[in-house]
Parts: C-alpha cells; structure tokens; sequence
C-alpha cells in the first residue's frame, strides 16, 4: 500500500575556561534564569490511550485501502502482461511472415537478373522509394502474376508488421505503467503498516495492557451488538416460519441451493482459522480479507473477483436484518474490508497485518453493505 532527511543543525561553539574569567554574578544570575525559563517550556501533551486506538485503527484502515489498491493493480499487471506476451508473439509470427515474403521476392529478383539484367521486381527492391516507382512504372502491369502475388504478400505483411509493432510497444508501455503503479501500491502499503508498528512500539508496558482493555471493551460492544441483531434474526426467521406452513414456498429450491454452497464456503474459511493476515495473499498459507472471501467461495464453485471493490458488485445485495450463513458482509463507506457472515451474528475475516483468520462480531465494524454471491 519515505522519509527526508533534514540537515543536521550547526552546533555553536562553546566558549573555553578562559572566556569565562570576566562573568559577574548578574550575569550567572540572568544565565541560570534563562536556562530555567527555557527548560519549563511546556512539554508536547501525550496522546492519550483512545487517540492512539484511533490512530492505529486508522492507519490499518488506510492500509487495507492501500491492499486492495494493490490487489486490483496486480492484477491489471498480469492481465497487462499476458496481453503484451501476445502482442510480442503476432509481433514475432508477423516478422517472421514478413521475412518469407522478402525472401520470395529476393529470389524473383535474383532470377531476373540471371537471366537478363536488372528486372523490374529487383528495381522494385532496390527503388529509393518503390510506391513512388510503383506508380511510375505501373510495374504491377508489366509483373507476372506470380510477381504480383510475391508484392502483394510482401505489402500486406509489412503493414501488419508495422501495425503489430505498434500494438505491442503500446502494450509493453501498459505493463510497464502497471508495474509502476504496483511498486508504488506496495510501498503505501509499507509505510502505512510501519507507522503503526511504531507508534504501538512508542507505548509503555503499562500503555500497552490500557489499549488492550479498551480494544476489549470494543469486542464486548460489538459482541452485544451482534447477539441482539441474532435474537432479531431468529425470531424473524421463527415467525416466517410459521406464516409460510401452510404452503409452500417458491424461493425454497433456491434458498437450499445457496445453502448448501454456502455451507461448503464456511468450512473452508473455517479451516483457515488462526492462518496469519499478509496484504496481497490469496493462501493457501495466508489470505487478506478479499483473498480469503476468494477462495472461500471457490470451494463452493463460484468465482468471485480479487479486490472488495469488485466482490460488492456480484451477487444480490441483501439487508442486514435478512442476512445468511455464507453471505459477504462489506465494511466502510469506502468498502475497504469483507467478511463472511457465519451465523448467530458472527463473520469469519482476515482482519489486518499482525492478526489472523478470526470469527468476531459481524458489527465489529460499520458495515457498508451485504450481498449473497450464489
């Protein structure tokens, strides 16, 4: 998802012993005050333990931006490089097409010259400017029919030749862009991580065990949260239950359906379960949050996209209140982290750098929106 270095500042010169033979006692009276007024500057106030919480959880966020910023470049990069891999081989095939129709027409050339001067073809050849002469000569009149289709194949292969140089310079052109925009990804990423690395490294022992209490009382929040949304859902799915007895329903092919894909999807997340968080990674070691989803719904065979910007868009989108085991829960305005609902309030995610696959409350986070993929 760099720092400058200031110049070191000029150190004065102290005086020696002997400067110091002709100071008064004013004068190492307004000395001493001096040095107490500077040292009583006040001092730049701590952060405090929620402003320190707020500036990590901040900096995870703007790295997780930062990842699936670099999730979707990688993988325009490699569809970049795939297209230019093409172009370079039409280039190569073109080429090559293009030196058989020279050589054709070298050997009509040759053979003309043996057996009577410099023929048209080889003037052709050898003309400063052969459209010019061409339409001179009209040379094309006078050629055999075997010359005309020599030239003929000759011209088209040099235009498409010029033509597949042209696409893939433009290609190589993209990929190199693309590579560009991946390393500058990457290092935002980096830094991001890194200063929030620091400042959790900047904390006391004593600040240390205050951020876990208040990150605590955070998943206890959210944890009565999510069991209260549950209890709705449970009792929403029990009257609807009761309303449809009577009759059957028409979405309950569909619904089994989805079900049982999304069981599938579940065990899968499940079993990543304590496999650690790497920005970029789609496992099987480790997964972001997106890569996770990913490969979640893969075993269940359906394919989702690589980036949480691109997985909001499958599916269906669902309301919270009629969320379902297996369905993609998205989270921020900017729709920067995904999880899978797992149940009775609970998703499973890969949540930063630093933490692993984890099941936590669904309303760990504002939620931005949910879809079902299947």
């Amino acid at each position: 998802m760099a720092s400058h270095r200031k110049p070191s500042p000029r150190i004065a010169a102290i005086p020696g012993p002997r400067a110091a033979i002709g100071i008064t006692s004013a004068a190492l009276a307004t000395v001493t005050l001096l040095s107490e007024s500077a040292s009583a500057a006040p001092a730049k106030p701590q952060p405090t333990i929620a402003q320190v919480q707020a500036e990590v959880d901040s900096l995870n966020h703007q790295a997780e931006v930062a990842s699936d910023q670099y999730d979707q470049a990688a993988q325009n990069t490699a569809t970049q490089r795939q297209k230019a891999d093409a172009l370079l081989d039409q280039l190569a095939q073109g080429a090559q097409r293009l030196n058989d129709a020279r050589r054709t027409l070298g050997q009509l050339a040759d053979a003309q010259y043996r057996t009577g001067g410099l023929g048209q073809t080889a003037q052709f050849l050898l003309a400063s400017d052969p459209q010019q002469l061409f339409e001179q000569t009209h040379t094309l009149d006078r050629m055999t029919q075997r010359q005309q289709r020599a030239l003929s194949d000759y011209e088209t292969q040099q235009a498409k030749t010029s033509g597949a140089r042209a696409r893939a310079a433009s290609g190589v052109q993209a990929l190199t862009l693309s590579q560009q925009k991946l390393a500058g990804d990457k290092a935002t990423v980096q830094q991001k991580l890194a200063r929030a690395q620091s400042l959790l490294n900047s904390l006391t022992a004593q600040q240390k065990a205050k951020l876990a209490a208040l990150q605590k009382q955070r998943e206890e929040a959210a944890a009565r949260t999510a069991a209260k949304l549950a209890a709705e859902q449970r009792e929403r799915a029990k009257q609807s239950s009761g309303s449809s007895s009577g009759g059957s329903s028409s979405g309950g092919s569909s619904d089994a359906s989805f079900a049982a894909k999304a069981a599938k999807a579940i065990a899968f997340a499940r079993a990543q379960l304590g496999k650690p968080y790497v920005w970029g990674a789609t496992g099987p070691n480790s997964y972001d949050c997106s890569g996770l989803t990913q490969a979640a719904w893969a075993a269940a065979g359906v394919t989702l996209p690589r980036t949480t910007w691109d997985q909001v868009k499958v599916g269906t989108r669902v309301s919270v209140d009629d969320m379902q085991p297996g369905d993609l829960v998205f989270y921020y305005s900017d729709i920067s982290h995904v999880a899978m609902y797992i149940g009775d309030g609970q998703m499973i995610q890969a949540p930063h750098t630093g933490a692993v696959v984890d099941v936590q409350p669904v309303t760990e986070m504002p939620i931005y929106g949910v879809t079902r993929p299947a």
